[in-house]
């Protein structure tokens, strides 16, 4: 588990960051610091609610054992001052004794019963009922009682001090011959129903904090729960992870970022130091690229290669923002998967294509086979990656949880409903197996999503496989074409490795009507332009990739064009004329075949493909021209 840094909330040494600060705060600070010298230290480290009530104890001992020396010297009196100095030691016995209890009880204790004794004495020292406001000094003990020891040992001092003060001293008065007013004894008893109320209003706050101390417990407790599962969630995936604040100190990090950070530095990853401190400056700058966007609000998503103990690793690494209150940008939480299998599988790939295309070369083999070698080659790519997406959500699915309820039910089907009302796992099981549903009719639908695209990739290469069977330049099937249905369709086929490559898709369709032309060619067109705009895009290195598509017809609805442009590396003006031929490619892993093809399978269309281009860095637009309706075959 990872750790978590605890603050002290009550200690001065940790004030609020809301706290004003200025000489008050200075005062406050310097005041606690000393207060608890007179505390232990097990009782300095007591929780908040022990820590103030401990507080409280010894500075009212200490305020009236000082307030006590102060009339001691100012009044005369032996008896006077033998019952201040009885008092002195009551309160100096509270300070000690306070430092030494585990409990506040006992002082408390003591200390009341000095408060008691003070008050008591010099009631019976006043005369007459001119005085009668010095009882409103009475309500301060059950106020201090049943803050120190609870209400109950509250009501007890209370009590016994309404009898002292409103029953004994009024008969104290009595017999003592004084001249009495008629409110004599209603005064008394207004007295008593003042300092029961004091106890009342304590004791009633005093529950109100209990209470609100409560809910407070449950709901720290409940937010710990939380954090051990999403933690114990986090620590088990293999991908690395962990969140950072704005100038990129680590929050939280799982095992797998811990371990990976210690074999890229050599050094363990410490909560609060700064992730990138390590980085070499180059790529430092990079990191810090790609974390812009974020830092507005903008998920960001890129692929980084690393060497760790010499063995080169590519990582798909995935931004997110976290935001706070209104929406503002407080850090972010970085999720890297290793994705090398899955490279060297793509790369695994590309040389049995290139294998293949060696070899057909070789062997003499017709135009036409090679491309079709190129066009399956393309769609495999995405058969390849829509199975492994298929796998991976397999292998994610929550089947295994349905599992596990039908068990507990069947353990527990002699008592059901016992177990559904009142067993606390059972009462949790009907709202678990409602969001399993949910979650597994959502595996269920993004699974016949994949299985529909790999359908109609194999669908494709079905196509292709049948035109070389007719040999060479054999003519598919014309039929009426939905093109932006067509188009749609190609996306689908490079949708993953567009997303993961933040490629923005532009797409301008205008009205236009369905064209008579054969289908699985024009999709090889497609599927080739495409592929040629993606790699143009990776290989700028540009944050605002752009792949744009545009579809309009001229000549009065004869013709129809579509227009493939990316904001990519673009061409050179000396190599525009050689696009088209055989062999020829700028790309560094290409072979120079699928622009070939598919200007071979426009023209067998009755139409063109062209290109043009404003230069290097300056992207390059494909112009595909068809006719709308089938060209008369040659006879």
């Amino acid at each position: 588990m990872t750790p978590v840094l605890e603050v002290d909330p009550v200690g001065p040494s940790a004030p609020s960051p809301l706290e004003p600060r200025g000489s008050s705060r200075g005062l406050r600070i310097w005041f606690l610091e000393h207060l608890d010298l007179l505390l232990s230290e097990r009782q300095r480290g007591a929780v908040a609610s022990e820590l103030i009530r401990y507080r409280v104890l010894a500075g009212s001992a200490a305020f009236l054992l000082l307030f006590d020396l102060l009339v001691l010297v100012l009044l005369p009196g032996p008896l006077t001052r033998f019952v201040l100095v009885l008092l002195a030691l009551g309160y100096l016995g509270t300070l000690l004794l306070v430092r030494r209890a585990s409990s506040p009880t006992g002082p408390a204790m003591l200390l009341c019963g000095c408060v008691f004794l003070a008050l008591v004495v010099v009631t019976l020292t006043l005369k007459g009922l001119q005085f009668m406001g010095m009882y409103s000094a009475h309500t301060l003990l059950p106020v201090l009682a049943v803050y120190l020891m609870g209400p109950r040992l509250g009501l007890l001092f209370t009590l016994v001090l309404i009898g002292t003060q409103s029953v004994f001293h009024p008969l104290y008065q009595v017999s003592q011959h004084l001249e009495l007013t008629p409110y004599f004894w209603p005064l008394y008893a207004i007295s008593g129903i003042c300092i029961f109320a004091a106890w009342g209003l304590s004791s009633l706050h005093e529950a109100s904090r209990d209470a609100a101390q409560a809910l407070l417990e449950r709901t720290l407790k409940i937010l710990s729960e939380s954090e051990s599962r999403l933690q114990s969630l986090i620590e088990s995936t293999d991908d690395q992870v962990c969140s950072l604040d704005r100038e990129g100190h680590v929050l939280t990090a799982n095992m797998a970022m811990r371990q990976a950070h210690l074999q890229r530095t050599g050094s363990e990853l410490m909560l609060g130091q700064s992730l990138f401190s390590p980085m070499p400056p180059r790529l430092k700058e990079l990191w810090e690229a790609h974390f812009a966007p974020v830092l507005v609000g903008q998920r960001s998503r890129f692929e980084e290669t690393e060497e760790r103990a010499g063995v080169r690793a590519t990582l798909d690494i995935c931004v997110n923002p976290i935001q706070g209150e209104g929406g503002r940008v407080t850090g972010m939480t970085i999720f890297a998967r290793d994705i090398t299998p899955r490279k060297e599988a793509e790369a695994r790939l590309g040389e049995m294509h290139r294998t293949l295309v060696d070899v057909s070369r070789q062997a003499g083999m017709a135009e036409v086979a090679t491309g079709v070698l190129h066009n399956v080659g393309n769609t495999l790519n995405s058969i390849n990656v829509s199975a492994n997406l298929v796998l991976d959500k397999l292998h994610k699915s929550r089947v295994p949880g349905l599992a596990r309820s039908v068990e507990l039910l069947r353990e527990h089907a002699s008592e059901l409903g016992t177990f559904l009302t009142i067993d606390p796992q059972g009462q949790k099981l009907p709202v678990y197996l409602t969001a399993l549903s949910e979650q597994l009719h959502k595996e269920r639908e993004e699974l016949l999503q994949e299985m529909r695209t790999l359908g109609k990739s194999i669908e494709h290469i079905k196509s292709i496989i049948s035109m070389q069977q007719r040999h060479a330049r054999g003519t598919g099937a014309a039929e009426p074409t939905r093109v932006p249905q067509l188009i749609d369709e190609a996306l689908r086929l490079h949708s993953v490795s567009l997303e993961r490559m933040g490629i923005r898709i532009e797409r301008d369709y205008a009205d236009v009507p369905p064209i008579v032309v054969d289908r699985h060619k024009l999709l090889q067109i497609l599927v080739n332009l495409l592929s040629n705009a993606q790699h143009a895009l990776l290989e700028s290195g540009r944050q605002d990739k752009c792949l744009g598509i545009h579809v309009r017809t001229k000549e009065g609805g004869t013709r129809f064009l579509l227009e493939v442009s990316d904001n990519g590396v673009g061409i050179a003006p000396e190599n525009l004329a050689r696009m088209f031929t055989q062999g020829f490619t700028t790309k560094k892993t290409g072979h120079g075949f699928g622009l070939h093809i598919s200007a071979l399978a426009a023209k067998e269309m009755g139409g063109q493909l062209t290109c043009a281009s404003p230069g290097l860095q300056q992207g390059t637009t494909f112009t595909l021209e068809l006719p709308t309706a089938a060209p008369t075959p040659p006879t």
